[in-house]
């Protein structure tokens, strides 16, 4: 069976919000893409309080310094095509109001007829926290958990009832709902956020980083999903970010994903090989605009299918 491929949507600042993502959307659509995705990122800090991931001294990508909201974003997506899921790697989930996008996220699979992919991550960022957070950084696992139940109790049969830290629902018909359950997938590398996936989750979000790193999580998550006894499959889309070029990468000290479509297929290849169920492949970094982002987004998407992914 076939690798399922997304496509990252156009969130930066070379591309117009309004009319690029629609644009892209459909042609995702046409090429033949299972899914397109996005991401979210609050803000740009200069000076930055940390380091990119927390890192100490590692700059952010300028990429950073504007990147489209993640639900309007696909809403607009939502509007302009008929098949390809809708999916976010990932929402910062502990940003958010959990009633507030709970309903957002039902509404939009309402009105797309079912397709959205709920991901989620906790974040890393002090200066999102600070600006955006309505708790603490400190508390992001514990809002993390409650926004998952909020989601489960919102999306399902009415009387909708919760009772928790933050949410309190004494009692309330909430609608639209779902056209259908949502997955909630996420990013979980630590082993507390393996056992969340586990018992709470549907999927898991990996980023590329390499075949080795990428193969050892997915069979800790297995081993221990095994020893949870979970019986339900985990879904599975691992996100790649690649560094594209016209031009063949020399091969000396060349990354993963980072070359012309040739090379960046043949990671991918290497990647799907783990035996995961999908692969998203976001190329609006180093596109220039949305013409040559689509142009890429078919080139990789023909020679990947042509490779047998």
């Amino acid at each position: 069976m076939a690798t399922r491929l997304g496509l990252g949507l156009p969130q930066n600042r070379q591309y117009h919000l309004g009319r690029d993502v629609p644009d892209v959307a459909r042609t995702a659509e046409r090429i033949g893409y299972d899914s397109v995705w996005v991401y979210e990122r609050a803000l740009f800090p200069e000076p930055a309080t940390q380091g990119l991931y927390g890192v100490e001294g590692l700059p952010w990508p300028d990429s950073y310094r504007h990147v489209a909201d993640p639900l309007v974003t696909l809403a607009l997506a939502a509007a302009a095509t008929e098949r390809v899921r809708l999916g976010s790697s990932v929402l910062v989930a502990p940003l958010h109001v959990p009633f507030q996008l709970a309903k957002a996220l039902a509404s939009l699979d309402a009105a797309s007829g079912g397709r959205v992919v709920a991901g989620f991550g906790t974040g890393w960022s002090l200066d999102e926290y600070a600006a955006s957070g309505f708790r603490p950084i400190r508390e992001r696992g514990q809002v993390l958990d409650e926004i998952i139940d909020v989601c489960r109790a919102v999306w399902g049969p009415d009387p909708v009832r919760y009772d928790g830290r933050i949410t309190k629902i004494g009692s309330a018909v909430v609608g639209p709902k779902p056209a259908r359950p949502i997955p909630i997938l996420l990013a979980a590398s630590t082993r507390r956020a393996r056992e969340r996936l586990v018992e709470h989750a549907d999927g898991w979000l990996p980023v590329g980083v390499g075949v080795e790193q990428i193969a050892s999580q997915w069979q800790a998550l297995r081993d221990l999903a095994a020893e949870r006894g979970r019986r339900q499959p985990i879904q599975t889309v691992l996100r790649v970010n690649p560094a594209y070029s016209a031009k063949a990468h020399d091969g000396a000290g060349r990354r993963p994903f980072q070359g012309n479509a040739d090379q960046i297929v043949e990671d991918l290849h290497a990647h799907a090989a783990i035996g995961l169920e999908e692969i998203l492949v976001d190329l609006q970094g180093t596109a220039r605009d949305a013409e040559e982002l689509k142009d890429v987004a078919a080139e990789v998407y023909e020679k990947a299918r042509a490779a047998g992914i």
